[in-house]
This record gives C-alpha cells, structure tokens and sequence, in this order.
C-alpha cells in the first residue's frame, strides 16, 4: 500500500497496550478476549510502525521488546524527547492520562490515541481536549462500539426513525465499576441514541468490591438515571456483585433494539424481528480506529468520533458520584464548579 508509513509510540506496555499476559493474570483476565491491543493494532496496519515503547516495569519492557524488536524506555518522557513519533497509544492508568497526553500534544505527536476513560476529572479531560486542539492534534479515546460495526448500523438505523420516536432506554452490566466499564456502556448509549447526558441521578454501590488493579483505585459500579437531551430517560443497573448479562436497550414507538455485545436484535411493533449477528470476524474495534486514525493523518477522511464526547461520558460518570453526595439528587450537566475537579479513580 503506498503512503507515508507513521510511526507509533504506545506508552503503558500492559494488558491492553503491550497485550502482555503475564499483566492480564495478575487482573484475572484474557487478552484474546480483548476487543484489540493497541501493539496489535498498530503493528496490523500496513502503514504504521510501532517503533518504541514506555513502561516502568522491567519484564513489561522485555516482553514487548521481544515481541515488537523496538526499544522499550523506563520512561515516556524520555522516549517522546528521542523519538520522532506520529502516533502515541497512552494505555497507562487512568490517573496518567492527562499529564502524557498533553506532553504528546507539546511534542508535536499528532495522534494521541488514549484509553478509557479519557481521565479522572473533567477538567484534566478538558486541558487534554485543550491542549490537541492548540497543536491541530486528534485526541481518539478508545471506546470501542464507536467502531464496531453492528453498532455504527444501529446507530444510523435509531438516527433514521426506524424504531419511532424514542420512548426510553437502559443498560446493564455485572462489574460495577461506572468509570472503566460504565464509560463504554454510557459513551454508546450516547452515540446509539444521538443524545448528550444532560443530568444524572445516582446511587454508589458501596459494598467494597476490591479493584482488579489495585487498592489505589476505588471505582464502584451503582444504579440510577441518566437523562439525555429531548427528556429521554435511561436506567442504569450496574451493581459491584451484580449477576446481570451487559446490554444496552433501546426503545420506540414503533419498535425495540438491544445491543448485546457485538450482537444487535431489532424487534418491532408489527411482529418482525432483526438478528444482527457479529460480522466483524478478524477485525477488532481497535484494528478499524487504527485505520481510521491513519485516514486522518493522511488528510482523506475527519475523524467519525469527536473526543468531546468522551469528556461528557466522564462527567456523566463523575455525576453518579455527584449525585450520589446527594440523596441521588439530579445533578445537571455540565458539572460545575469543584465538581469539575472531583477524581473517580478509575484504574
């Protein structure tokens, strides 16, 4: 394929970032169950070139150096000051997301392809957003059904009346965890129903499940409402311990859609029904960003997901802790004042 080749950078050579399964044990979980890697991702792409990595853990490094044959630092600032980078994948904890991202901004990198959730204050979302917009950067948030296929459909099927006007809507999940799980599930709400969060109301589930990643991140799931612009009302069930399937619900008038993983079915008021099975096959959500991220650099497409988004799905999730502080109360959004700095520490 001809074209510039990009080079790519990944700091955080861990579960996701580096697809290291020695880190996926330690949190209980499986790679290949992963919708994508950021290293396979970008070494999959025919015109991109993971040329280096960062982490602080030594057999991390190791292990991505004999996976890649690139150099691996013990520190991202040191590997954005010696190489020459066009994209850099940031899969650290939560809590670094902001300080790299800007430092790639700073830099001159000019994707900076981010984990979830895009931080743990809105406002360090925000001087994120801020700072690629000064350098005429992307910033691409890795929330996955933006570019999973059945999801896209849905999306433009809901957008194109097919289920009438939309009456309500939920989602479900079995984690907890409103900040590492609940931000894909109240990102593709918005992005199915075409509707920002306008207010919350929620409750904590302080029961105390323990964080996969360690007891530095207190990130509880919850229960509540989110209500989205036009007055649309979605319910959340999202308990620490909790033993539902996850699934995203959408309703109408005329008809009924759940997404269900990359499954979608699609029943309606007249008797017929929709099955929309997985039809991604090798592909990964991440493959497809990918691919989209380099159309942008090549100037042929704009990007399809603003990151904006992302910073109202945070301030959603920050609002269930909002709320929360108080008796459940709606809270509008945007968050105001000290609120726009309260952490969720989400890992």
């Amino acid at each position: 394929m001809a074209g510039k080749t990009y080079r790519a950078g990944i700091v955080g050579l861990g579960f996701i970032g580096g697809a290291d399964q020695v880190s996926g044990d330690a949190i209980g979980q499986v790679v290949s169950d992963l919708d994508g890697t950021h290293v396979d991702a970008l070494t999959g792409h025919p015109r991109v070139a993971v040329a280096t990595g960062a982490s602080r853990d030594e057999g991390r490094r190791e292990r991505f150096e004999a996976r890649t044959g690139a150099p691996a630092y013990a520190d991202w600032r040191e590997m954005l000051a010696a190489e020459s980078l066009d994209i850099v994948s940031v899969a650290t904890y939560a809590p670094f997301h902001a300080e790299v991202t800007v430092a790639c901004a700073r830099q001159g990198v000019r994707a900076v392809y981010c984990e979830k959730p895009v931080a743990i204050r809105v406002s360090d979302a925000e001087r994120m957003l801020e700072a690629c917009n000064d350098a005429g950067a992307l910033l691409v948030v890795n929330h996955n059904r933006r570019f999973q296929s059945n999801a896209r459909r849905l999306r433009d099927v809901i957008s194109g009346g097919a289920l009438g006007e939309l009456t309500s809507a939920s989602m479900q999940w079995g984690t907890g965890r409103l900040g590492n799980v609940g931000t894909h599930f109240i990102d593709t709400m918005q992005m199915l129903t075409g509707r920002a969060v306008e207010a919350v109301s929620g409750m904590l589930d302080l029961s105390g499940k323990p964080d996969c990643r360690g007891a530095q991140f207190r990130d509880p799931g919850g229960w509540g409402m989110l209500r989205l612009e036009r007055g649309l009302i979605c319910t959340v069930d999202a308990a620490d311990y909790g033993t539902l399937p996850p699934r995203i619900s959408v309703h109408g008038a005329e008809g009924s859609a759940v997404l269900d993983g990359r499954d979608a079915v699609l029943e309606f008021r007249d008797g017929r029904r929709e099955a929309w099975p997985d039809p991604e096959g090798a592909v990964s959500s991440m493959d497809r960003a990918v691919s989209e991220i380099v159309d942008w650099l090549d100037g042929k497409a704009a990007f399809p997901y603003a990151a904006s988004e992302a910073v109202r799905t945070l301030e959603a999730i920050v609002g269930f802790h909002v709320s929360h502080a108080r008796n459940a109360a709606w809270v509008d959004l945007p968050l105001a004042g000290q609120d726009r700095d309260r952490e969720v520490l989400s890992g």
